[in-house]
């Protein structure tokens, strides 16, 4: 079974191509980029192929990912012959609300709810929406599946996802903490145990995904009873251009000092703010690290903020699950910088986390157990792959779809 896996951002298309017929091969995958503006790319990595290139107008989504069935098919690039082999496409979507405990086979209650989401997540399911539509216009009859990134998170308790808000703010606009990159979560928290083997459900695990957005996961028996992003993406740890949680009283003082309206706020905690804001010189860690070695202060603020707010949001979940047994690191900053790793691991012995720092500096983008032997927590390396995941979830509930109707 051909699988295409998309990710629709509001300028963007990340896309993957799978042969799930028996487990899992990656054919190609590719990024649209500048959707909507001049000198719009997309870049076509076929595997085991020269990766392709090509720099053109692409004015909306439907026209890119009709280019992207157009790269898959091309005899020189593509990986299939025509798009009749798509048998399923996958989509991720960042707000499901309430309604989505799992990923589900979309049909028009379902675009309906993600419609209903927009004002959740104003910045990505219209996007994700589009992505849909577009699929229904250029291969019409082809199942889709949409794939929540709120989905894992709907386990958490009421005391943990209500804010101490007037309650009916919940009961007329649903506000709440839903959590995001639940799909990352899940799917390190149980590859970790496997490869430990051991019961998923008899493991208390804190999944730290690091990335230009990042969150932690407290995961208790597989489920999720706390997460650190809360309405939207921006609550909980620094990031990339996020200021991650904030005294919200801050926010009204600089409206009103600097004359910004809600747009202007908005802009300002999504884009401007984060180790960006603080540093004044990127939002990336690689950066900030090579400007922290040349002695940058603000780099290095940058930093020591981005990993003491993490150390502290794995602390309180410790208190919350009463003791952790694992400890996990995922994502394109916990995959990769080992230094960062190191710094937020360091003077964690008081709870039970020996580190071992030589083995963590040879940890890049590859399944590793980093701590100590004598360690109480397990601390591990988890490479994640959440395409992979969504096509999973679509074969599963296709081949379910499939086998209901010749019943």
């Amino acid at each position: 079974m051909i699988i295409l896996v998309l990710n629709c951002g509001s300028s963007s298309i990340k896309y993957q191509v799978f042969d799930m017929s028996d487990g899992h091969k990656l054919l190609a995958k590719g990024l649209l980029e500048r959707i909507g503006l001049n000198e719009s790319i997309i870049t076509h990595k076929p595997t085991g192929g020269e990766p392709y290139r090509l720099i053109t107008d692409i004015p909306d989504h439907t026209t890119g990912i009709n280019m992207v069935m157009e790269v898959l098919c091309d005899p020189e690039h593509g990986v299939i012959n025509n798009v009749n082999e798509i048998k399923a496409v996958g989509h991720r979507v960042v707000n499901g609300g309430e309604s989505y405990t799992d990923s589900v086979l979309i049909d028009n209650d379902v675009k309906k709810n993600i419609e209903i989401c927009i004002e959740l997540a104003p910045l990505h399911n219209p996007a994700n929406l589009k992505g849909i539509l577009s699929v229904e216009k250029l291969i019409p009859g082809v199942p889709q599946v949409a794939v929540f990134d709120t989905s894992f998170h709907q386990t958490m308790p009421d005391y943990a996802y209500m804010y101490a808000l007037p309650y009916e703010y919940y009961e007329k606009y649903r506000i709440r903490k839903y959590g995001y990159h639940g799909t990352s979560h899940k799917f390190v928290a149980a590859k970790a145990a496997r490869l430990l083997g051991k019961d998923l459900k008899e493991l208390k695990i804190i999944t730290c995904h690091l990335g230009n957005g990042a969150s932690i996961t407290a995961v208790d028996k597989g489920v999720s009873i706390d997460t650190s992003m809360g309405f939207t993406p921006v609550d909980g740890l620094i990031m990339g251009t996020r200021t991650g949680e904030v005294d919200p009283g801050v926010l009204v003082y600089i409206a009103d000092k600097e004359h910004l309206n809600v747009t202007g706020v908005n802009n300002m905690i999504n884009k401007k703010s984060g180790v960006f804001g603080i540093s004044q010189i990127s939002s990336d860690m690689r950066d900030l690290e090579t400007a922290a070695e040349a002695g940058n202060k603000k780099a290095i603020l940058a930093l020591k903020m981005y990993a003491y707010k993490a150390k502290k949001f794995i602390g309180s979940y410790m208190a919350a699950l009463n003791g952790v047994d694992l400890l996990i690191f995922t994502g394109g900053i916990g995959e990769n910088d080992f230094n960062m790793r190191k710094m937020i691991c360091t003077d964690m012995e008081g709870l039970g986390v020996v580190f071992d720092k030589e083995v963590n500096n040879g940890a890049k983008g590859k399944d590793l157990l980093i701590s100590r032997p004598e360690s109480k927590v397990t601390v591990m390396v988890i490479t994640t792959d959440e395409e992979y995941v969504i096509a999973y979830d679509t074969k599963t509930i296709v081949e379910k779809m499939t086998t209901a109707t010749t019943e």
